[in-house]
């Protein structure tokens, strides 16, 4: 195959493969130019080396490998975050968390709040970055997705705290006043595991258990031992799961419990409020 000589050749080249909007996104990627010198100047010379990338980019789209994999990076709440093949990619569904959160504590003047799977760290960065007083800690099981999520917090200048942790094990006794989650919520057996970019993704950042309940019931059950009296709970969860994880929320003793929907009307988010243990009978 003889490389495109200009950027032209390259996307009329790639657009028999992907679609033409991929194509410009993948060229842009690898030649570092915006959209508009794309239009303005189809002629320009594509270096070979450049032409090798673009073609083994498009190979890889052709076969299904998500767009974030390949540029490495994706938009969430109006930034560019990293992102590998360790690590979810982020979904316009999950900014709700952040809204939520905004919408509860953007008025406080020191919250202290933890991310449970952080993965890149989207939720734990930004909060960081639209509560400049927060005090954030990142929390992941998995080496390689808080290496990401570090990164991401340095070159957007966030300052928050990263832990190694499954879930709650390595957090003694701390307690937060707010408590995100992005968890795996999808059924071991759902097909749809075996289709698009969920084929390429991590499975353990998205599969749970047999009914994709598992997580979200962990998460639950141990909140209150790291919950301040009056402290939210916020879950992200399959577009099915809404009435199951308010049941779970309110076994819990949770209160003020409630479902979200996303921009597609879809119930997305169920949280509720921590109000503490109750006394024993007779104590002071």
């Amino acid at each position: 195959m003889s490389a495109a000589s200009d950027l032209a050749g390259a996307l009329a080249w790639a657009r028999k493969h992907i679609v033409p909007s991929e194509a410009r996104l993948l060229l842009r990627h690898v030649h570092r130019c915006q959209a508009a010198q794309l239009a303005a100047w189809p002629e320009e010379a594509l270096p070979a080396v450049e032409w090798e990338t673009f073609r083994r980019l498009v190979e890889r789209r052709e076969a299904g490998e998500p767009l974030a994999y390949l540029t490495g990076l994706r938009e969430f709440y109006g930034r560019d975050f990293l992102v590998t093949p360790a690590v979810l990619i982020p979904r316009p569904e999950t900014e709700l968390l952040i809204d939520l959160a905004l919408s509860r504590f953007s008025e406080e003047p020191r919250l202290k709040a933890l991310d449970l799977g952080t993965g890149s760290g989207v939720l734990a960065i930004t909060l960081a970055l639209e509560l400049d007083c927060a005090e954030i800690t990142a929390l992941d099981q998995s080496n390689e997705a808080l290496e990401v999520a570090k990164s991401n917090a340095a070159r957007l200048g966030a300052n928050l705290a990263f832990l190694r942790s499954d879930w709650y094990a390595a957090l003694g006794g701390e307690r937060y006043q707010l408590i995100v989650a992005n968890p795996p919520y999808i059924a071991e057996g759902d097909p749809h595991l075996a289709m698009g970019d969920l084929r390429f993704e991590p499975r353990a950042a998205l599969a749970a258990g047999e009914n994709g309940l598992a997580s979200l019931a962990h998460i639950i059950s141990g909140a209150g031992r790291h919950l301040e009296d009056g402290g939210w709970l916020l879950m992200e969860h399959g577009y099915d799961q809404s009435a199951a994880v308010r049941g779970l929320l309110a076994d819990a003793a949770f209160t003020d419990i409630a479902s979200w929907p996303d921009l597609a009307g879809i119930d997305r988010v169920s949280g509720g409020r921590w109000a503490g243990m109750p006394r024993e009978e007779g104590a002071g």
